[in-house]
Formats: structure tokens, C-alpha cells, sequence
């Protein structure tokens, strides 16, 4: 897959992110995309051809992988990472329908100057309004995508140490023997640190989530105070 090429799509949303999401999308690309593409396949590379059992018996070493191994590390992770960046192309296809609209609006009040035009497609949508709710609304299905994965890389292979020799009986298998995985030690650490960012990437959502609400709280308390102090100096001037 062209992550390069991935990591520019998504990357369009940045520019209308809050910072808690800029951070975010730096975490994805650097300490889960880079790591992946650039150390982690090259671990699991020989993890097919390195799974050997002390056994001639055509068959068995496939059948025991498949059975201890039913999905590889790095394709879970690489379609973790596609399915929790996919919310975030709601944002860009909404703040496309936004520019869009600004643009119709802009030649029919007669100002179709390029200058103008230029602007509405470079300028950082705030948000707010139906842009609020699309934006938490794709944080709350990437927390959710990213515990679903967590929890079937937890019902696929439980715990996160990477065992070293596995004994199988499966057919064809003559009888129970020793099966033994390449490089445990490296995989067990690039477990650890893919699920210790993917945990971090859950933490900065749930955080931006609860800042967006809590500034969207403030606001809508502000503009109430606003309200009620103006009908109370109304209320006072008119009793003059």
C-alpha cells in the first residue's frame, strides 16, 4: 500500500483540526505508519518462511502457523490504521460541501473575483455548527474502531508476549510436535509499542472530544449570560 499517498489524503483535514488532533495525526503517521513500513514488516517478513516445526510431514508447518497465527500482525495493524483514519475523510468531504457552498454563494452576490475564490479554498473552516457535530461525531468512530481492534488483537492472540515454541497436534501432523517462531523477542517489543500508541491515539481522542464539548459548554453558557444581562439592563432602562 502507498502510505505516502494515504498519509495525504488525511493530512488535508490537519488544517481544520484543533491542535489535540495535529498531535494526533503526527502520532499516527510517525510512531504507528512509520514504524510499521519502515521496522515492523521487515520483522514479520520471514514470519511464514522462520515458523518451522521439527517434523518432514508436507502440510504441518502450514496448518500449525495458520492455527496459532489465523491473521498476520501487520495486516491487523494495517487495517486498524485504515479504518480508524477513514472517519476522518467525513471532515474533508464536509468542509468540501462547505467551500462549495461559499463558492455558489459568492458568484450569486456577483463577486467572482479568483482572489475571493482562491480564499475560500484555502481558508481554515472554525469549528462549528454542522462541522462541530461531523468532527466529534468521526473522533467518537475513531475511539470506537481503535477499542475494537484492541480488543480482537486481545481475543486473537492473548496477552502481548510473543511465544517462542508452540506444540501442535493438528492434521497432518503425525502426532504432537515442537513448532518454534522466528524473532519473539523483536516481535514481542514492536507489540508492546503498537499497542502502547494505539492506547495513547485512544487517550488524545477521548481529549479532544472533551475539549470540544467543554468549549461548545462554555460558549453556549456564554452566550446565555449575554442574553440575560442584556434583558436585565433592558428590564432597567425601560423601568425609567
Amino acid at each position: 500500500m502507498n502510505w505516502a499517498s494515504f498519509y495525504a489524503v488525511i493530512s488535508g483535514v490537519n488544517r481544520h483540526s484543533t491542535g489535540i488532533g495535529r498531535i494526533w495525526l503526527s502520532v499516527l503517521f510517525i510512531f504507528r505508519i512509520l514504524v510499521l513500513v519502515v521496522a515492523a514488516e521487515s520483522v514479520w517478513g520471514d514470519e511464514k518462511s522462520g515458523f518451522t516445526c521439527n517434523t518432514q510431514q508436507p502440510g504441518c508447518n502450514s496448518v500449525c502457523y495458520d492455527h496459532f497465527f489465523p491473521i498476520s500482525h501487520i495486516r491487523l495493524w494495517a487495517l486498524q490504521l485504515i479504518l480508524v483514519s477513514t472517519p476522518a475523510l467525513l471532515v474533508a468531504m464536509h468542509v468540501a460541501h462547505r467551500r462549495h457552498v461559499d463558492k455558489r454563494l459568492y458568484k450569486l452576490s456577483g463577486r467572482s473575483n479568483p482572489k475571493d475564490l482562491e480564499q475560500i479554498k484555502t481558508q481554515k473552516m472554525k469549528i462549528t455548527g454542522a462541522l462541530w457535530w461531523t468532527y466529534v461525531i468521526s473522533l467518537v468512530f475513531r475511539i470506537i474502531f481503535e477499542v475494537t481492534f484492541m480488543y480482537l488483537f486481545y481475543m486473537i492472540y492473548p496477552g502481548y508476549k510473543m511465544i517462542r515454541l508452540v506444540k501442535c497436534d493438528s492434521y497432518p501432523c503425525p502426532n504432537t510436535v515442537d513448532c518454534f517462531v522466528s524473532r519473539p523477542t523483536e516481535k514481542t517489543v514492536f507489540t508492546v509499542f503498537m499497542l502502547a500508541v494505539s492506547g495513547v491515539c485512544i487517550l488524545l481522542n477521548i481529549a479532544e472530544v472533551v475539549f470540544l464539548v467543554g468549549k461548545a459548554c462554555s460558549k453556549h453558557l456564554s452566550n446565555a449570560g449575554d442574553s440575560t444581562m442584556g434583558a436585565w439592563i433592558q428590564q432597567k432602562l425601560c423601568s425609567y
